[in-house]
């Protein structure tokens, strides 16, 4: 019995000692990014202009800004491909497609002169990374261009041009994974979008300002 405790536990030691002195695994070629996202939208006062109602006398009135919701939730799929390693860095190409929701419900001592209000916000854009690291676990930068849709609706309301314009749009960022077990990983995202200007409405309302927001993501990596 001393023997076979012996033996095997010079072979726990061997197995140890050469996993020990194996090289780090090699960013996979393919990654699958599932995440929860937090935006943070902006309470600016050009584009509260560039949204508005009709009152009950008939008349146009535009959003306040404390009528913007802010912060809000959502969620976002993508997916990259790791395509060649010079040095240290690993570059990828790939994509991502976003979609969240924020809500605002003025309190009932103002409900007869502010409406909730329902902003949404979905993007779809290509991305070029530069990835730090290993198969284990990397950090990356990122950045890319696709297109977007912003509305900012109050509750009741039609949505206006504004509200269903598509807008180029460029993200830029960065992240990390950590893949505490060989197919998957904890992973977040920080990254920046900057919106081109909307056209103005029909309704007289100004076009939604250039704006830059950000979106803060974290989930699982999958490869």
């Amino acid at each position: 019995m001393k023997l076979v405790v012996s033996v095997v536990g010079l072979w726990l030691v061997a197995v140890a000692s050469a996993r020990a002195q194996e090289p780090p695994p090699r960013i996979p070629i393919i990654v699958i990014d599932v995440q929860g996202s937090v935006p943070r939208f902006p309470n600016d006062p050009n584009l509260a202009a560039s949204r508005g109602y009709t009152a009950a006398d008939g008349t146009l009135k535009s959003l306040s800004e404390t009528e913007l919701p802010g912060a809000g939730l959502g969620g976002q799929l993508g997916a990259h491909v790791y395509v060649f390693k010079f040095k240290a860095i690993t570059v990828g190409v790939g994509g991502q497609v976003l979609v969240t929701r924020a809500k605002q419900t003025p309190p009932d001592d103002v409900q007869n002169q502010l409406k909730p209000v329902t902003e949404k916000f979905r993007s779809l854009g290509a991305q070029l990374s530069l990835n730090f690291g290993t198969g284990a676990g990397w950090s990356y930068l990122s950045g890319g261009i696709g297109r977007s849709n912003w509305s900012i609706v109050p509750e009741g309301n039609a949505p206006l041009e504004g509200d269903e314009e598509v807008l180029k749009t460029i993200n830029y960022g960065g992240g990390a994974r950590w893949f505490a077990k060989t197919h998957l990983a904890f992973s977040f995202d920080v990254r920046l979008y900057a919106i081109n200007p909307g056209t103005p409405s029909l309704a007289g309302h100004p076009g939604s300002p250039r704006t830059t927001f950000m979106v803060l993501g974290a989930g699982i990596s999958l490869k």
